[in-house]
């Protein structure tokens, strides 16, 4: 049934797109299984604050996590890979609502840094037509930083294969990206294109070079886009985009670009750029439209998924607990449920913690499976009104394999 359900998803990613060598997988597998069994032992009995369906757990014991079925074993939480190939999943099944923020470190990476990245130049930002630019520097860009709270940020490309680990929140600071348009003339051109650094000394397998995105001025300025600086407290790392980054809050992260090096206005006869089109499907379009004109924005619908499956020892007998996140759309989701198959039984789950539309919510749900067996976890938004694409089409469905009830 899972099956079923991804190859209803049009542009799954692909395989993970890099090679280790005997000795980096086995340090990696170390590492990664080391994780996993101090984190049985370091998971409070409560997880969470307020009341989390804790009476079906009262006085219980956890006894530890069961794993997600048939999903990939890619190494998390370090980085993997160089260049365009270059990977980092971020493991999120120790996330509570008290520790909603990725650090930096563990912040998923969808492409490493160029080699031929020299950031001990000075760096410019390029404004405007190539035969008559203005340029503002780094110091300049500093001085108007400013905090821009929480913000989400998903991978197109996000995937089982990766345990859906190209997502997360991070507290960023940066220039609101009005400030910027104001320096440009837009000329006869009503449309924005952002481009980044995006030139590699190694060819890539699973890549096209040339990060650029073209929006509308109101689509920026509508997202409350801003040049991110700093994150989590610090400035950008090298694979997080420094010295400057695009966030496009609610956006897909393949349009938040990095290494931001150029800002210009074009018109509505421009064509699609190569990002565009690589993640034409990913991003919900319509084909692949050959003018950036006819290109839908690439916003995050509503969706939701488990991210851990508790185990515990309660009133006598084996129960479990489905923790999840929930995130996207331009308003918090108020009526989440949780479809089991093959029981076809449905359930509401309870909000631990509210989404935002700039960062994620918690979720919960007690579950006591009737008999052992393999289920199929996906969750839905019980208001029909609200568009759930990659909800619909199963994207984020779950399975596990229950053997004691």
């Amino acid at each position: 049934m899972k099956d079923r359900f991804r190859d209803r998803v049009q542009g799954l990613p692909r395989p993970l797109p890099f090679e280790m060598s005997r000795r980096e997988w086995l340090t990696a597998t170390f590492l990664a299984s080391g994780t996993l069994l101090c984190g049985l032992d370091l998971l409070p009995a409560n997880l969470f604050a307020g009341s989390m369906q804790g009476e079906s757990f009262a006085g219980g014991k956890l006894l530890g996590t069961v794993e997600f079925y048939g999903e990939g074993k890619p190494p998390m939480d370090q980085p993997l890979g160089e260049e365009l190939d270059g990977r980092l999943f971020t493991d999120l099944s120790k996330m509570t609502p008290n520790d909603a923020v990725i650090p930096t470190d563990r912040f998923y990476i969808r492409t490493r840094g160029s080699q031929l990245l020299d950031l001990r130049k000075p760096w410019v930002i390029r404004l405007g037509a190539a035969n008559a630019p203005v340029t503002i520097a780094m110091e300049d860009l500093m001085h108007g930083t400013q905090p821009q709270g929480l913000h989400l940020m998903e991978c197109a490309g996000n995937s089982l294969s990766a345990h859906f680990g190209m997502l997360g929140v991070a507290d960023w600071e940066g220039v609101p990206i009005a400030s910027v348009l104001n320096r440009l003339s837009s000329g006869t051109g009503n449309r924005v294109l952002i481009s980044g650094f995006d030139t590699y000394a190694t060819k890539s397998t699973t890549s096209t070079p040339g990060a650029s995105w073209i929006f509308t001025r109101e689509q920026l300025l509508d997202a409350g886009a801003f040049l991110a600086t700093k994150m989590n407290g610090q400035l950008l790392t090298r694979d997080h985009g420094a010295p400057v980054r695009l966030i496009a809050p609610n956006w897909y992260g393949c349009t938040c670009i990095k290494w931001l090096n150029e800002i210009s206005f074009t018109d509505d006869a421009a064509p699609a750029t190569s990002q565009m089109k690589e993640y034409a499907s990913r991003t919900h379009q319509h084909g692949m439209p050959d003018l950036a004109r006819d290109y839908e924005p690439a916003v995050l619908d509503p969706a939701a998924m488990p991210i851990r499956i508790e185990k515990w020892s309660a009133a006598g007998r084996v129960k479990y607990r489905v923790v999840g996140i929930v995130w996207g759309g331009a308003e918090p989701v108020k009526n989440l449920m949780i479809d089991v198959d093959p029981a076809g039984k449905s359930f509401p789950v309870e909000i631990a913690r509210a989404a935002t539309s700039r960062s994620w919510g918690f979720w919960t749900f007690a579950w006591a499976p009737e008999k052992p067996g393999r289920y199929v976890l996906r969750m839905r938004v019980a208001d029909t009104g609200v568009r759930t694409r990659r909800l619909d089409s199963g994207f984020y469905a779950r399975t596990v394999e229950i053997k004691d009830v």
